[in-house]
């Protein structure tokens, strides 16, 4: 686990959260008085600046300027689109800098329920990016409905490689992206505490969602993502990379993608309640699939459920260095995945793994176990290597079976396999 990174983190943001709320009011009053004023805080409507709406004109120049507008330092903050479809044929950025007058520290966004954005981008630049140079808090992106081509990049691009600077109490909300040639959505670098509710990442040539530290610098963190769909992506239907691993995922279901449903290369914070089904649409096969979800480090899962017909063989692969938990979940298959399971699991020897009341075939590798509590088959199982620290442990003592089969018990931890005594079959 990365838990040096995290307290990094957690420390840089202690000191710049403070500094940015210390900066506030003298920040708020070194801008013109517009931003105090009634009219300041108006909602924009796009349809100000000459937009058309009908799928056929290039809207890109007038919703660029509506953009430009609502979010200079002097703005209104609100940008309304209406209801249409937008042809755009570049990029659509809000960019923020300038020292304290380029902040956003008070609650604004873009409302465009309704509104489509169809790309006819075709030299592979994103669609619409969102590039903190500043402090940005208490945007809302709610409503934005974006198709591609697939010759354009990604759909959504969230940005904060600065070092001091943070994108940060955010939200996107009913967000809906198809068909872009990149990622459906990526954030990448100090963006943090925000949520995902109800979007719907379908049909990407790379990933549906893709969340990670910065290239340069920025560390990703806190984000939760809520009732979200990840289907018929290229590759995976949600990825973590650039070690990051403090998001979380609820209720969200992730299906039918090329490869996995969810890659989270360091670790992942939590998913409850989560659905996986028929990923590995790319896989000859079911013996060419693999799991729903695959995992290093770490992780918890409560509640996540597998299904599958096709070349999906587990709700979960892992390697488990620190601690993996798994709370009622299950993996099932039929047809020709009648084979697929619950769990595949290795990992480092002292690596703690722990699945309660959980259905499905558990199957551990590189010499990895686990305590295994209730599920189909009911009762309880414990590691039986002597070094693993998922022994059964009756006040001081450890009990384990031996290379030869005997049942051991020593006061302490062994520290070999014939270390204490046995007790013989008959």
């Amino acid at each position: 686990m990365t838990i040096g990174v995290d307290a990094a983190r957690r420390a840089l943001l202690s000191v710049g959260a403070g500094v940015a709320l210390a900066a506030m009011p003298a920040a708020a009053g070194a801008q013109p008085a517009a931003r105090a004023g009634a009219d300041s805080r108006r909602m924009m409507s796009a349809a100000s600046f000459g937009v058309v709406g009908d799928g056929v004109a290039d809207d890109s120049k007038a919703l660029q300027a509506a953009l430009d507008a609502a979010f200079r330092p002097d703005g209104p903050g609100f940008l309304v689109i209406p209801p249409g479809d937008y042809r755009i044929t570049r990029t659509l950025r809000v960019a923020t800098g300038g020292g304290a007058r380029g902040n956003i520290i008070r609650h604004s966004g873009i409302m465009a329920h309704g509104a489509r954005l169809k790309s006819d981008i075709g030299d592979g630049s994103n669609v619409f990016e969102f590039i903190s140079g500043s402090i940005v808090r208490f945007i809302l992106i709610e409503g934005l409905d974006i198709l591609g081509t697939g010759r354009e990049g990604h759909g959504i691009y969230l940005e904060c490689e600065e070092w001091g600077k943070y994108l940060y109490n955010f939200c996107l909300r009913d967000v809906v992206v198809q068909s872009c040639g990149g990622d459906g959505c990526r954030m990448i670098g100090n963006v943090f505490e925000a949520q995902v509710i109800n979007s719907y990442f379908r049909g990407n040539k790379a990933n549906g969602a893709t969340f990670g530290h910065g290239f340069k610098q920025g560390i990703l963190s806190s984000i939760h993502v809520f009732g979200c769909v990840f289907g018929e992506n290229a590759r995976q239907g949600a990825a973590m990379i650039n070690k990051c691993y403090d998001v979380a995922f609820h209720g969200c279901y992730f299906l039918l993608n090329g490869k996995f449903g969810l890659v989270a290369e360091n670790g992942c914070t939590l998913l409850s309640n989560c659905g996986f089904e028929n990923n590995h649409q790319s896989a000859q096969g079911f013996d060419g699939g693999d799991a729903g979800i695959a995992l290093q480090n770490f992780g918890t899962l409560v509640g996540c459920t597998a299904y599958s017909i096709y070349n999906q063989t587990h709700l979960v692969r892992a390697y488990v260095a620190g601690q993996f938990v798994m709370i009622g979940c299950s993996g099932s298959g039929n047809e020709r995945a009648k084979r697929a399971g619950l769990a595949r699991i290795g990992g480092q020897k002292r690596a703690g793994i722990t699945v309660i009341g959980s259905t499905g075939a558990v199957d551990y590798v590189n010499g990895c176990d686990g305590i295994e509590l209730g599920g189909a088959g009911g009762g309880a199982r414990f590691a039986s290597d002597w070094r693993s620290p998922n022994l059964l442990q009756l006040g001081e003592h450890r009990l384990w079976i031996d290379r030869q089969g005997n049942l051991r018990l020593k006061k302490g931890a062994p520290g070999a396999d014939d270390d204490g005594i046995t007790a013989r079959p008959g």
